[in-house]
């Protein structure tokens, strides 16, 4: 797989994981400053929420590898890719604790 498949296919699985979450009222349609902006607004949520801290993080973590995508694989690089996955891991838990409160709510 290359460079740009994997870091297509990191993005499709992290919106993969938020939208079939069934928290949201409206799907994250895609992991730009803009479109985050807009989900979080459509969905009430606020600016210091775990949540959205984290789709930030990982939304800036893919632009990097965009970025980068032409230049020869370097250290930071891989650390970067590392680091999505693991961003991507928190969101799945921040996910899973949110539908346990909402479930007690």
């Amino acid at each position: 797989m290359t460079k740009f498949t994997n870091r297509i296919a990191a993005q499709r699985h992290l919106l993969l994981i938020i939208n079939t979450s069934h928290l949201f009222e409206e799907e994250l349609f895609g992991l730009s400053q803009k479109a985050i902006e807009r989900w979080a607004m459509t969905n009430q949520i606020s600016p210091n929420q775990k949540i959205l801290t984290l789709i930030k993080e990982a939304a800036a973590k893919l632009f990097f590898l965009a970025n980068h995508s032409q230049q020869h694989i370097t250290e930071e690089y891989m650390d970067i890719v590392s680091e999505v996955e693991t961003v991507g891991t928190k969101i799945q838990k921040e996910i899973k604790d949110l539908n346990s409160k909402n479930r007690v709510s």
